[in-house]
């Protein structure tokens, strides 16, 4: 589809799901996007911890392109990047922290020079034609958050990005409910917003007031305290190097990505007062009460900092009378993974605090009465809300219509509307789905290597190997291999009957595929009646 004289919006990420936002404005034959981000790996995709979004649409369409705009640096909209921007062939443009964030994940895939980082100016504008696009900066868990202001020939589309109200905040800008005010004075179209929190009828909460939190948990902890939150969450960053020189505490860090972004922070202005890490050797022989680790994993990812640290495998380590708290939110479908790793820090005799017994987090999003706030500075005429499940977005716009704005548009990830001109209308459907990051290589989340992952994972697998002489019949004994069956004691010989008795039947020169066939059906009948899995199996026939 190419857009006419008109406006339209698409999400090929980030409405439907918590994370991998991407968003397409279309305007008179050009398409601008919003955001590149990735996700978590889910439950029914073994082996997997990144999930990144589908371009395929803008892909085909990358000539028509005119830019891709990223409001703030977090995973969720920018993580995706370095895997997929050198196909669109297109500048991205970001603030300086954010693009600082950007050109070290290039660097980490060698890809400085391919792709175009161009860095706008805190409150810049770009005109990117149809499009004229100005920043404006609103308070988030990272510095330089930002909305758009997108103005086109059919009005003007403020996009909101991540954001909440926090006028105390650690670092950034407060949101200026003057600025937002001239935001809407000047007539808005659409409001784009951000739906996390839209169940939420309590306001997010200031990061100041995380400060006091933290001290009071870290000086009531005997011992070593590790605190784990998002690497990319400056703000809470910058509050737990507060804590630590509060308490007397030395800090060492535990992940690349927290030392990466520490590392960018200070380049473009932040995080200069953060005291000077230790080293692992040094922070081992410290005493127990005057280290605070900071570290990456409050997700559940295994093989993060956190993870490595409650299995026993990491330099850092941590004991009885120690303590863990995770100052984050727990991203929903992570609970299961979350658990599992405080109940492997529980068996070291390992304290876990979360925001249930103390006040150790406040969110990024916006609650209810932030939300309503948001409406009644911007004023727009239609609401469209983005960045949640289907819940969140449907309980944001019943409540944009209780506010008073006088239209609310529920979409999905895939659907193409029209904001203007006329009534918003959905037009059409696009093709979406997920990419996954599987070792070094990218794959669609629904292809064959992942069904087939998916499969093993739940069926199991048997591997049959067997020669057969020049006249085709079996030559010496099959060698018969189950995998992840759940069969514990003469775990072969059942199989192998099944393999001699399809083998010895077959007829005098019978082709190997026939009887590879063969075989791979009596076993997997074999298999399915005495185990009650349908198992993949696996047939090598070679003459002997």
């Amino acid at each position: 589809m190419t857009p006419g004289d008109e406006l339209l919006f698409l999400a090929l990420g980030g409405s439907g799901e918590i994370g991998m936002n991407v968003n397409l404005y279309g305007c008179q034959g050009k398409w601008l996007m919003v955001d590149c981000g990735l996700s978590f790996g889910e439950p029914e995709l073994p082996g997997i911890e990144l999930t990144l979004p589908d371009l395929e649409f803008i892909e085909e369409r990358k000539r028509d392109l005119v830019g891709l705009v990223i409001t703030h640096g977090h995973e969720d909209h920018i993580g995706a990047i370095p895997y997929l921007a050198a196909d669109l062939k297109v500048p991205i443009y970001a603030t300086p922290f954010t693009a600082g964030l950007i050109a070290g994940k290039l660097e980490e895939e060698g890809l400085t020079g391919q792709v175009k980082l161009r860095i706008v100016e805190r409150g810049g504008e770009l005109d990117l034609a149809p499009f004229r696009v100005r920043f404006v900066p609103v308070a988030h868990s990272i510095p330089e958050g930002n909305g758009l202001l997108i103005e086109t020939p059919h009005g003007r589309v403020f996009h909101t990005g991540d954001w909440k109200i926090d006028r105390t905040p650690v670092l950034g800008n407060p949101t200026s409910d003057e600025v937002l005010r001239g935001v809407g004075d000047q007539g808005i179209l659409a409001l784009v917003c951000d739906s996390t929190n839209a169940f939420s009828d309590e306001v997010s909460g200031s990061e100041a007031d995380v400060v006091a939190g933290l001290t009071e948990t870290v000086c009531s902890a005997p011992g070593r305290v590790l605190i784990t939150t998002f690497a990319s969450n400056v703000a809470r960053l910058d509050t737990i190097g507060r804590v630590a020189e509060a308490t007397g505490r030395r800090v060492a860090l535990a992940g690349r990505s927290v030392e990466r972004n520490i590392k960018v922070a200070k380049a473009t202005g932040y995080l200069r007062d953060f005291p000077e890490p230790v080293r692992y050797d040094e922070a081992m022989r410290l005493p127990r009460r005057e280290l605070l680790i900071l570290a990456t994993g409050g997700q559940g990812e295994p093989r993060a900092a956190l993870g490595r640290i409650a299995s026993g495998e990491h330099q850092l380590k941590l004991g009885e009378g120690d303590s863990v708290i995770f100052s984050s939110r727990q991203i929903p479908g992570n609970e299961v993974a979350v658990g599992r790793i405080m109940n492997q820090l529980s068996d070291l005799g390992v304290v876990t605090v979360t925001d249930r017994q103390a006040h150790v987090h406040v969110s990024g999003h916006p609650g209810r009465p932030e939300l309503a706030e948001m409406y009644g500075w911007i004023r727009p005429q239609l609401l469209v809300p983005v960045h949640g499940e289907a819940r969140h977005l449907r309980a944001q716009a019943r409540f944009g219509l209780e506010c008073g704005i006088p239209k609310a548009l529920f979409q999905k990830d895939g659907d193409i509307v029209r904001l203007a001109p006329g009534d918003p209308k959905k037009l059409g459907e696009t093709r979406i789905g997920k990419l996954v990051l599987d070792g070094d290589v990218i794959l669609p989340a629904g292809g064959a290597t992942m069904n087939e992952r998916r499969k093993l994972a739940h069926q199991g697998l048997v591997a049959v190997s067997l020669a057969v002489g020049k006249d085709g019949r079996l030559f010496g004994e099959p060698v018969v291999r189950p995998v992840g069956l759940p069969v514990e004691s003469d775990r072969d010989d059942f199989i192998r009957d099944a393999v001699d008795t399809a083998a010895r039947a077959a007829e005098p020169g019978m082709q190997p595929d026939k009887l590879r066939e063969n075989v791979r059906l009596a076993v997997r009948r074999c298999a399915t009646a005495w185990t009650g899995k349908k198992p993949v199996v696996e047939v090598l026939v070679v003459r002997a």
